[in-house]
Parts: C-alpha cells; sequence; structure tokens
C-alpha cells in the first residue's frame, strides 16, 4: 500500500503541474498575442476568464462522473483534452481559435480536481493525507510558474510563442501517456470510487439516461444549498475562496504588466520576474503548512492577506525604485499562497466525513469563478484606468478576503482552529 500511495501521490503531483501549466498558459503571451491578433488586453483576459468559465460549469459534473464510475477516466479526459486544446492554442491562426481553444483546455482543466481529490485520499493514510495535499499544491504552484519561463525561454532562443505554447502541449501529452500507463497497476479500490457503476455503453445512453444524470446532479446542488443552513461557515468560506482566487489571478495575470507597463522592464523580463515570483509561491504552500500548525489557520490567513494589501497598493503607486518593485513581486503570490493550506483546513474542519468531497468541489467552484472573473475585469480596467488603478483594486479585493476571514472567526470556525492550534 505505501508504494501505490507514493506512486499516486506522484502521478496526481504531476497531472497538478500540467493542468496548471494549461490553466495559466496565456498570460505570458499576452504582448506577442496582442500584436499577432490584434486585440487589446481586455480580450485578452476575456480569452483567460472563458477557460474558468468552463471549469466551474463542469465542476459538479465531472464530479459526479468521479464519485459515481472512474476516478481514472476523468484523470484521463482531462489530461487528453487539455493536450488537445493546448496544442489548438499553439496552432491558433485568429483570436476566435484562440477562443475555441481556450474552451477545449477548460473541459479538459475542469476534470483535474474532481479526480485529484478522491485518488489523493483513497491512496493515502489519513496521518499522511496533509503532506500528500501538501506536494500536490507545490506542484500546481510549480506549474502556474511553468509558462512565464517557457515563454520568454523560446524567445531568448529566437522562436515565438507558438513554439512555446507547442512544447507545453507536446510535454503534456507525452506525461498523458506515461501517467495513464502507470495508472493502469494500480488498485481498483483507489480508481474507483466505492459501489461504483459501470460504464454505459454507447447503445445504452439515451436522452433519458442523460436526463437522469441531470436530475441527480441538480438534486446535489439543492442539497448543499440546503445544507448551507446547517453549516453556515461554509457558505462563508466559498466566498473567502472566491475572492481570494479574484486576487490571486489579479496577481497571476497581471504583475509582469505592472512591471513592463508600470515600471518599464522589458516585458521579457518581467515574465520571467512573474515565472520566479510563483515558483516563490509554491514554496510558501509549504511554508504555510508549518505556519498553520504552528500559529493557527485564521493567523496565518490574516497575515497573508495583510501583508498583500500592503504591497499590492505600494506596487499601485507606480512609485517604487524598480529593485523594490521587482522584489515586491516576487513576494505578491507568496501572500495568497501561504495561506492555501490554512483555507483547506478550515473547509476540512467544517465538513462532516461524508461531505468533504462536496465541499471541497463548492470550494473548486469557487476557485474556478474566480479565475473567469478576475482576468476580464482587471483586464477592464487596465485599458480603461491604467494598471496602477488596476492594482488598487487588487489590494480592495484583499482586504475583502481579510474581512471574510475575520467573517469565518465571527460563526465560530477560525476560534476554533487557533484554540487547537494553541493547544498544540
Amino acid at each position: 500500500m505505501a508504494s501505490d500511495s507514493a506512486r499516486v501521490v506522484g502521478l496526481v503531483a504531476g497531472s497538478h503541474l500540467v493542468n496548471h501549466a494549461y490553466l495559466i498558459l496565456l498570460p505570458p503571451a499576452f504582448p506577442f498575442l496582442a500584436s499577432d491578433f490584434a486585440v487589446s488586453t481586455a480580450q485578452l483576459g476575456l480569452a483567460v476568464g472563458v477557460l474558468g468559465a468552463v471549469v466551474t460549469a463542469l465542476q459538479l459534473p465531472l464530479g459526479y462522473v468521479s464519485d459515481t464510475y472512474s476516478r481514472r477516466l476523468v484523470l484521463g479526459l482531462s489530461l487528453v483534452v487539455g493536450a488537445i486544446g493546448c496544442a489548438m492554442a499553439a496552432l491558433a491562426p485568429s483570436f476566435e481559435w484562440l477562443l475555441l481553444a481556450q474552451v477545449v483546455m477548460g473541459i479538459g482543466v475542469a476534470g483535474h480536481h474532481p479526480a485529484h481529490y478522491p485518488l489523493l485520499s483513497a491512496a493515502t493514510e489519513e496521518s499522511k493525507r496533509g503532506r500528500a495535499y501538501s506536494v500536490h499544491g507545490f506542484t500546481g504552484a510549480i506549474g502556474l510558474a511553468a509558462p512565464f519561463a517557457v515563454v520568454p525561454l523560446a524567445t531568448l532562443l529566437g522562436y515565438d510563442w507558438r513554439v512555446a505554447f507547442g512544447a507545453v502541449a507536446a510535454a503534456g501529452a507525452l506525461y498523458a501517456v506515461g501517467c495513464l500507463a502507470a495508472f493502469r497497476s494500480v488498485p481498483r479500490h483507489i480508481t474507483h470510487p466505492p459501489n461504483h457503476k459501470p460504464l454505459p455503453r454507447p447503445a445504452d445512453i439515451s436522452a433519458g439516461h442523460l436526463n437522469g444524470v441531470a436530475e441527480r446532479v441538480a438534486g446535489g446542488v439543492r442539497a448543499q444549498v440546503q445544507g448551507f443552513r446547517a453549516t453556515p461557515v461554509i457558505p462563508v468560506l466559498t466566498a473567502l475562496w472566491f475572492v481570494n482566487s479574484v486576487a490571486a489571478w489579479g496577481v497571476r495575470t497581471y504583475a509582469p504588466t505592472l512591471l513592463a507597463d508600470g515600471y518599464g522592464l522589458d516585458p521579457a523580463t518581467a515574465s520571467l520576474v512573474g515565472s520566479a515570483m510563483l515558483g516563490v509561491g509554491a514554496l510558501f504552500i509549504l511554508v504555510g503548512g508549518y505556519l498553520t500548525d504552528g500559529l493557527g489557520a485564521l493567523t496565518t490567513m490574516l497575515t497573508g492577506y495583510g501583508v498583500l494589501v500592503a504591497l499590492a497598493a505600494g506596487l499601485a503607486t507606480t512609485a517604487l525604485p524598480l529593485v523594490l518593485a521587482v522584489g515586491a513581486v516576487l513576494v505578491l503570490s507568496s501572500t495568497v499562497d501561504v495561506s492555501r493550506p490554512a483555507r483547506s483546513m478550515l473547509t476540512d474542519a467544517a465538513s462532516a466525513r461524508g461531505d468533504v468531497g462536496k465541499n471541497f468541489a463548492l470550494m473548486t467552484i469557487g476557485i474556478s469563478a474566480g479565475g473567469a472573473v478576475a482576468p476580464p475585469v482587471f483586464g477592464f480596467l487596465i485599458e480603461r484606468v491604467g494598471v496602477d488603478t488596476a492594482f488598487y483594486g487588487v489590494a480592495a479585493t484583499a482586504l475583502v478576503a481579510f474581512g471574510l476571514a475575520v467573517g469565518v472567526r465571527a460563526v465560530g470556525l477560525g476560534s476554533a482552529t487557533e484554540t487547537a492550534a494553541a493547544a498544540d
């Protein structure tokens, strides 16, 4: 079992890296895409938001497939469809084609959380599950950083953004083949849910069958909404994950734009700084686990959001010396990432054991919705009022997240987790 656990954690962690590279493929190439397709920053932000909207819409349906039929099936669809969408982006002859590629990538990316969390939970002992989620989060953050390194590297080598996107697609396709081959020997009790149903044959799929699936999914959503009354902290946490995601996407998508347009840094160098920022953030996910265990979840979150407010507002002035601005951007993502284990712990603590999967699916919808909203909204602000004002918007969003974290204490969960941490 120990070897199966390590293998599953490693394979799922690799899938997280690949999917997150697809998730943020476009932002490092914004200057080149804007020039080649004659589109605005707001339009490119909309393209990123399209992917987030597709991911949001498909969370519950793919969660149903994973929980009813096969986790491995959803994982495979995620990796294969994501690679196809990435290849379509590399070959896009027009902006409209790029939007279609984002839809296809979104269909692929949508499956990774509904497959990942159940696989990790089934493969790991409860006493080691926190470390498994930490590894999962770390590789996901590395995946977010990867395109910010690949695009400028391709530029430095004399290639264009299409080669960079193609390289990501090729790497993702190769990983899909290797990962799915390795999963063939993973025990069925890990790759499939308990009492799983056999996959319907194509000949058995009818309008009535599809309607039945839709009704079961809708029933699950209704039950989840009704459960809010009994567990008020869940809607507060969902709102927190959404607002946190808005702030995070504002930082991830437009920090290089801020350095280039606001501080005059070369765009390729600004992209490299963005990549380094996300790499530093990945390390701080691991740091956040230790801080959460030592200081408590609420203290960790409030500290992270407070620092984000200060840094984003300071950068928005565009008055910092360039060296200080680069240094501030390098740690900007960390202020969000450090609280990731804390948010996960609070969600777990608020959930009955039979609701952990559903509640994390709800949090994922909050994350994905933030990814759908933030890029076009901040892109619009950059077009209309400038990148500096947009980053005042990031600071304001972080301030809302700070308030919601205080709200978690108000509904009783935060104080309980702080007491537990103090007792430890």
